[in-house]
């Protein structure tokens, strides 16, 4: 069986059995070669029912959690994304496929070179990143119809919804240090509107408006 095949699998039997419908997510999951953004010790699982390690205590997570988070988002192809935390990049990349132009922020500078080097091989030029503090945002970038945070926080970081455009959306997991639950929070002027989705445990979001240390 090789990688399309895999990738293929992972569709039929993780994603659409656990209600994931968008046809646009589940065809760029299909696509993207979630083998190139794992360790290679890890390789043979890049298209198993789990989160894996990828380095500096960060995981890439499981591919049921990158389809619900990037189904919330509701991304038709012209919006302009942030995404808070790079990790490998494989939902940068997932991100890419479905928006106009994605940002993205990585607080360790050998994961966020890592993956630049992987967007150039893809030859994703829609993809910008940086290395530092996500949760103060891209200032100069912003505003932002989308923002997704790949990592669990107290609360939204307010610099975030500060740089969320009226009528956009932010995606991120809200609880404890070890177990959150995605929130899905649209901006109506000064008006925050919430829904609370599946529970998940995500490592924590590290910053100046998030959690001060792990």
């Amino acid at each position: 069986m090789d990688y399309k095949d895999l990738r293929e699998l992972m569709v039929r039997t993780q994603l659409i059995p656990r209600g994931i419908r968008d046809k646009r997510v589940l065809d760029a999951m299909e696509r993207i070669p979630r083998h190139l953004f794992v360790d290679r010790t890890t390789i043979a699982d890049a298209y198993s029912d789990m989160a894996l390690p990828i380095g500096e205590g960060q995981t890439i997570s499981q591919p049921y959690m990158v389809a619900v988070m990037t189904e919330l988002l509701e991304l038709r192809g012209s919006e302009k994304v942030l995404e808070v935390g790079t990790g490998s990049g494989y939902q940068s990349a997932v991100l890419a496929e479905l928006a106009r132009d994605v940002y993205t922020i990585e607080r360790f500078a050998s994961l966020g070179e890592l993956a630049k080097i992987r967007f150039q091989d893809l030859s994703f030029t829609n993809i910008h990143s940086r290395i530092g503090d996500g949760t103060l945002g891209w200032l100069e970038e912003a505003p932002f119809d989308r923002i997704i945070i790949t990592a669990g926080a107290p609360e939204i970081p307010e610099p975030l919804i500060a740089q969320l455009a009226d009528g956009g959306i932010i995606v991120i997991p809200v609880g404890g240090l070890y177990s959150q639950q995605l929130l899905k929070t649209r901006k109506k002027g000064d008006n925050l509107i919430k829904e609370y989705h599946t529970l998940c445990v995500f490592v924590p979001l590290i910053g100046r408006y998030g959690w001060k240390r792990e």
